[in-house]
């Protein structure tokens, strides 16, 4: 990317739009964590929720004017005054100053049946609303960011007045005038060729911007098609979750648009740590990273069938679209019985790099794996749990306790409220003797209690251990509630994740054997770590 690129702006609406995705709910810390990670990213604008809508966001507005932010601006958002009030009367736009933020986005209606049928107001009066509040914001020193809602739908139906309220934002003093696409319903052309019309009439006065849903699989399209037309401006989500389908994938777009069509988005170096602060804004949220999102999840440079990790062994680009350290993310190979031995080298020479494919050990390994994928395992999803059955292939793995027992029971009527099972657990370590005994809201979760109270007094860096997420799928339906089931676990210790499994026709047993290889996974890294800063 040379230094002639054009420059995109990126406003990134994970705390305003982003937030209104089911299941989504961020504390004011949660807000501040995630802005300064946006900030390392190198956004130019944060859209950090809307003043006047909760006591919540105007706390976290607050505590912004604290933050240092290297290349952020965070920006407040509100609606255009009210219909029968004057800006100065209004509660939320008074929000919005007292808010002290130097941007605010302003949304206003360019759809005409939004403004006479949603608003009750009169063509007239709608463009009234939008001007008189660009205008009262602008003399009041805020860069005004107008957000044309609806515009699509509303060109399509009513060009001429959809184009007025453009011009009504215009001529308040809006900066940027941005085309929302509230319904994810434009098909690809026509977003490019309405761009276009608004780029040609407008975009000499003020940057034009776009704002895409993904309610037909097309928001990052819309918005890379938006870009070539002449957008110059581009709005949200990092990880794409928003409101029913969600919003454009801004991880996506800014990899798309920098790495592959020449513009310049985010500070060059920092495209580096795309993948890092994806899974760090995924860990805030409290959600799972989708494996299969382009550049940045886990399976974006992931390789399974044996032909194709042969190619990528010797050449990546026969596979890669792009080096995947390009944006911090890692090649992996994915065990399975199709694999081949060139994974299983590839696997083993990070433990003991004098292997070769022809030693003994990496039969042996093949082998188990394929007995183990037999019984139900499936070493793709627990790169932890095959981790660990190398290092035993190999003589590197030394067991950090002995299980004498654990034993389970459940209660019902609850004895407390959210407590109906019950773990005792008896572990040796070095000849001394636990027990340790857990509550939870199921056998899984109390087990994990008692086994991680059990280890603490041994191994004190379990506390760090957190599970991110449990799955458990029935293998084979036709032995009813004695099936064979398979338990994955992912689990993280706020840097670092991983994934561990377990297989029984006992769904506690199965979740035992994925929780001992989650903890053991993590002391044996842990002990790594300590041996590296030593050499």
């Amino acid at each position: 990317m040379g230094e002639g690129a054009k420059y995109i702006e990126v406003l990134d609406s994970t705390l305003r739009d982003g937030a209104q995705g089911e299941g989504i709910s961020f504390s004011v810390q949660d807000k501040i964590h995630i802005v300064q990670a946006l900030d390392e990213l190198g956004v130019k604008y944060i859209e950090a929720g809307n003043p006047g809508s909760n006591p919540k966001d105007m706390e976290f507005f607050q505590k912004a004017h604290e933050l240092k932010l290297a290349h952020a601006k965070i920006v407040a958002f509100g609606s255009t005054r009210r219909k029968d009030s004057s800006c100065a009367e209004d509660a939320n736009l008074q929000s919005l100053l007292s808010a002290d933020t130097e941007n605010v986005v302003i949304f206003g209606k360019s759809w005409d049946f939004q403004a006479t049928e949603i608003l009750h107001a009169s063509l007239e009066q709608n463009l009234d609303m939008i001007n008189d509040t660009c205008r009262y914001l602008s003399q009041r020193g805020r860069n005004v960011i107008f957000d044309a809602e609806h515009f699509f739908t509303g060109y399509q139906a009513n060009a001429e007045y959809a184009m007025k309220s453009l011009q009504a934002a215009v001529d308040g003093g809006a900066t940027v005038l941005n085309l929302c696409e509230t319904k994810g319903g434009c098909m690809m052309e026509d977003c490019r060729r309405i761009v276009s019309t608004v780029v040609k009439q407008f975009g000499k006065a003020c940057i034009i911007g776009i704002h895409t849903h993904n309610d037909s699989g097309l928001a990052v399209a819309n918005t890379i098609v938006a870009v070539e037309a002449g957008a110059s401006h581009i709005q949200g989500v990092l990880l794409g979750f928003g409101e029913r389908t969600g919003n454009a994938n801004l991880s996506t777009i800014i990899a798309d648009l920098q790495l592959k069509m020449g513009y310049r988005c985010i500070p060059e170096e920092n495209m580096r740590h795309l993948a890092a602060i994806c899974r760090r804004v995924a860990e805030i949220t409290n959600i799972t990273l989708e494996p299969g999102m382009p550049y940045v999840g886990n399976n974006a440079f992931a390789h399974k069938a044996g032909m194709h990790i042969d190619a990528v062994l010797k050449n990546p680009v026969a596979y890669e679209h792009i080096a995947p350290e390009m944006v911090g993310n890692e090649r992996v190979f994915l065990m399975s019985e199709v694999a081949g031995r060139s994974m299983i080298i590839e696997k083993i020479k990070k433990f003991d790099s004098s292997i070769t494919k022809s030693s003994p050990v990496v039969a042996d390994i093949v082998k188990q794996v394929k007995e183990k994928e037999h019984e139900g395992y499936q070493f793709e999803g627990a790169d932890g749990s095959f981790e660990l059955l190398v290092r035993k292939a190999i003589g590197k793995y030394q067991p950090f306790f002995t299980l004498h027992y654990y034993k389970t029971s459940g209660e019902i009527p609850l004895v407390e409220k959210g407590l109906y099972a019950f773990a005792q657990i008896k572990i040796e370590v070095d000849g001394h003797i636990e027990i340790a005994a857990g509550e939870g809201n199921g056998p899984v979760n109390a087990l994990d209690y008692a086994l991680r109270t059990a280890l603490e007094t041994f191994y004190p860096n379990v506390k760090q251990i957190r599970l991110t997420d449990y799955k458990v799928r029935v293998l084979d339906g036709k032995n009813a509630t004695a099936s064979r089931v398979r338990v994955l676990i992912e689990s993280s210790d706020g840097s670092d994740s991983w994934t561990t499994m377990g297989v029984s026709c006992d769904v506690v047993e199965a979740s035992w054997l994925a929780l001992v290889d989650s903890f053991e996974y993590k002391l044996i890294k842990d002990i790594e770590k300590r041996y590296q800063k030593f050499i």
